[in-house]
């Protein structure tokens, strides 16, 4: 193998390797954007279950009222 063609392969691996490096960055770009995402996405699931929550204590605080309501009403008027 004369010295040309040595080079040539060796000028051909570089470009290789600096195309593989490009995609590692781009790939690691992206990969930090997708965990930005998901953080982003999980505090939004994170605010949503806690309304969630909210109402339904909401509902049962008021479910609970209208039970003691009807009973002081079953009280005072007794069938």
């Amino acid at each position: 193998m004369d010295i040309d063609a040595l080079l040539s392969q060796f000028t051909e691996i570089e470009k290789k390797v600096e195309r593989l490096i490009e995609i590692c960055r781009s790939q690691q770009a992206a990969n930090l954007e997708l965990h930005h995402k998901i953080k982003q996405l999980e505090e939004e699931l994170n605010v949503k279950n806690e309304a969630v929550k909210r109402q339904i204590e909401e509902r049962a605080l008021i479910r609970s009222r209208i039970d003691k309501l009807l009973a002081k009403l079953e009280e005072t008027n007794p069938s």
